[in-house]
């Protein structure tokens, strides 16, 4: 059975791959290389086998070729739409901040116009306060005078009787005209006073409803002032207390410590009345007071944003962040450690700027850090600026936020030219991207 089968394969790559004889002449001998099918057929696999493992690898390399050019462009339009990102919000926190300082402009304007409202109010509220003494001496006199006329008539009503009646003739004779003369003239200076009496009243109805009028305008104006100071407010301070609130930090401890440390400008403002009899406040008066809270709750806020690491320490338009807060391969030993801080990449030279007021407690090298600068703040708070070029500060110094501390450099245990960024809170390392990204759009 095999050799039948054989014969038959033997047979048919007979017909395909019919014997060859390869002839291998010199100048003494002659000899030839049989090439049998079956080696035929070896030779042709062999040859298809090599091609077209050939023709898979070209394609192979050219598809990776094509898929890194790919991936090289994806990457250059991802960096592209980053830094577009990266643009926008830098516009729009330079808008932001913008509309914050004409809501201050627009605040310090109102409360500007309160002080000077307040004043008329106070003037005006004297000035009824006379009208009203006025009024009431005027009336004093008008019951008094309206008494003496009735005691007048009463007089002349007797002095009628007694004529009718003809008591004593002579004495009335004698006496009648000088009464009746007396109670005439008595009677025409009551009616004159009477006359110029009502005509002052009315004179002060009508200045008493003038001044009425013009309280109520007052009072309109007034409430459109608090309307619009309120909603500056809200809009001032809604913001600030959601971005401290995000970076974890406690308002309530952060503003009582803030004022306790500040507490020589007098603390928060006194409270206000507008009335001098000890009444109880107005309306306006409990709005005033809760405006002017909210003054001191701003202002505080704004100190204790001025102390706390919430600004970016370089400029987001010229670096890129290559590196996080968290676990991550140490590039140089392979191993797997915690990364304290943010990195941020860029040239050498790169101005960096310090995140918040403090005091710099240390400026030069460190091993790992390089040349270093560290700044202690509020709130048990440090930021620490790691592998610098060039440093600008030195140790006791006094900063404020966005001043120029050092350069980007390439110093200590680094890989390349970079910022690391720490923040630390009470000798604990915390992500700064917390505080940047929780002011991104308040500053």
């Amino acid at each position: 059975m095999r050799t039948r089968l054989a014969i038959k394969i033997h047979g048919f790559l007979e017909r395909r791959f019919p014997e060859r004889r390869v002839f291998l002449k010199s100048d003494t001998d002659t000899r030839f290389i049989r090439l049998r099918p079956e080696t035929q057929l070896i030779a042709v696999a062999g040859t298809c086998v090599i091609v077209a493992w050939g023709i898979v690898a070209t394609a192979i390399v050219l598809m990776d070729s094509i898929g890194s050019g790919n991936f090289r462009e994806q990457a250059k339009r991802d960096q592209e739409t980053y830094r577009e990102r990266l643009n926008i919000l830098s516009q729009e926190r330079d808008a932001r901040a913008q509309e914050a300082l004409a809501a201050q402009n627009r605040f310090n304007a109102a409360l500007a116009q309160i002080s000077v409202m307040q004043s008329e109010i106070l003037a005006s509220e004297t000035h009824r306060h006379e009208l009203e003494t006025g009024i009431e001496v005027i009336q004093t006199t008008l019951r008094q005078t309206m008494q003496d006329r009735e005691s007048a008539r009463s007089q002349l009503t007797q002095l009628q009787q007694q004529e009718a009646t003809g008591d004593s003739p002579q004495a009335l004779a004698s006496s009648a005209p000088a009464q009746m003369d007396f109670v005439a003239a008595a009677l025409a200076d009551t009616a004159l006073e009477r006359d110029q009496i009502l005509a002052d009243s009315q004179a002060a109805l009508e200045a008493r409803d003038e001044l009425e009028k013009e309280i109520r305008l007052m009072d309109d104006r007034n409430d459109q002032i608090f309307r619009q100071l309120e909603e500056a407010m809200a809009i001032s301070v809604e913001p600030l207390d959601k971005m401290f609130r995000s970076a974890g930090m406690p308002t309530d401890r952060i503003l009582e410590q803030v004022r306790r440390g500040y507490s020589g400008q007098g603390g928060p403002l006194d409270p206000f009345s507008l009335s001098t009899r000890g009444e109880e406040p107005t309306a306006d008066e409990l709005r005033a007071n809760l405006l002017l809270n909210q003054m001191d709750q701003l202002n505080l806020y704004r100190i204790a944003a001025q102390q706390a690491p919430f600004a970016t320490p370089v400029n987001l338009g010229t670096v890129r962040q290559t590196s996080g807060y968290g676990y991550r391969r140490d590039p140089k030993t392979g191993g797997r450690r915690l990364h304290k801080g943010s990195d941020f990449a860029g040239r050498t030279g790169t101005d960096i700027f310090s995140t918040a007021d403090g005091v710099v407690t240390q400026a030069g090298w460190q091993s790992g850090y390089g040349k270093l600068v560290t700044i202690q703040h509020a709130f048990g708070i440090e930021t620490r600026y790691a592998h610098n070029s060039n440093i600008r500060v030195k140790v006791g110094q006094r900063v404020s936020r966005g001043d120029h501390i050092s350069d980007m450099g390439n110093t200590g245990r680094s890989t390349g030219t970079h910022l690391h960024y720490e923040v630390r809170v009470n000798g604990k390392p915390v992500n700064p991207m917390i505080y940047i990204k929780a002011a991104r759009n308040v500053f």
